[in-house]
């Protein structure tokens, strides 16, 4: 058996991440078990200016990558089959926002301390992108925190502090030092580097090839 190490630098705000994170867990999942993976996720903030309210997430999309809204609208729809491909719902709707996800990251690396940094990254991706819910309020957060039986008042104690800002801040400055500028970037036994929401198929073959060549 082989066992990687995968760390994924991803933003819970970035629909790839989780379309590229499901891709990587079919691959898994086939792959077993010969091949087995330890996962670890590492942050990135794809608007680290963005204000505590953020901003409509339609709009934002428009003035960031000068689209149409009906391209904007397009893309939509085709993430929406994405989704459906690797059994993920998005769901989107007028009514969601970019926001800043700073406070996330801090949140994910205390879950990590508890062992349970996988689950809150998958509960976050849902909670956004499926339920709509709003990511920028701590009560929503700590109703997420809650439902995976971690200690709420530890999780306010977080988010009402910088606790685990430096921490972040750290990891953050090596990834844009090992130069990744873009998410999801999937690194593997910190040597090997796969970018974007790749399929199942195509981590297959990456993994089989990296684990072959030890």
């Amino acid at each position: 058996m082989n066992k990687l190490q995968i760390d994924i630098v991803s933003d819970v705000m970035c629909p790839w991440c989780i379309v590229g994170y499901k891709g990587l867990e079919s691959a898994l999942k086939q792959l077993a078990p010969d091949i087995e993976a330890t996962i670890n996720w590492l942050p990135f903030e794809l608007n680290p200016q963005m204000p505590a309210e953020g901003q409509d997430l339609q709009q934002h999309l428009i003035e960031k990558y000068g689209i149409t809204e009906q391209q904007s609208k397009q893309n939509r729809e085709m993430l929406t089959q994405r989704g459906k491909d690797v059994d993920f719902d998005f769901n989107f709707s007028q009514h969601m926002r970019m926001i800043n996800s700073f406070d996330l990251h801090r949140l994910l690396a205390w879950a990590k301390d508890q062992g349970k940094q996988h689950e809150l990254q998958m509960a976050l991706f849902s909670a956004h992108f499926t339920n709509n819910l709003a990511l920028n309020e701590h009560a929503t957060l700590i109703t997420i925190v809650d439902s995976l039986d971690l200690d709420t008042a530890a999780a306010k104690d977080v988010l009402d502090s910088d606790a685990y800002a430096t921490q972040v801040r750290a990891e953050q400055k090596l990834s844009s030092e090992n130069d990744i500028h873009a998410v999801p970037t999937f690194i593997i036994n910190n040597k090997y580097s796969i970018s974007g929401g790749q399929t199942a198929d195509a981590f297959k073959q990456a993994l089989k090839q990296i684990a072959q060549e030890g």
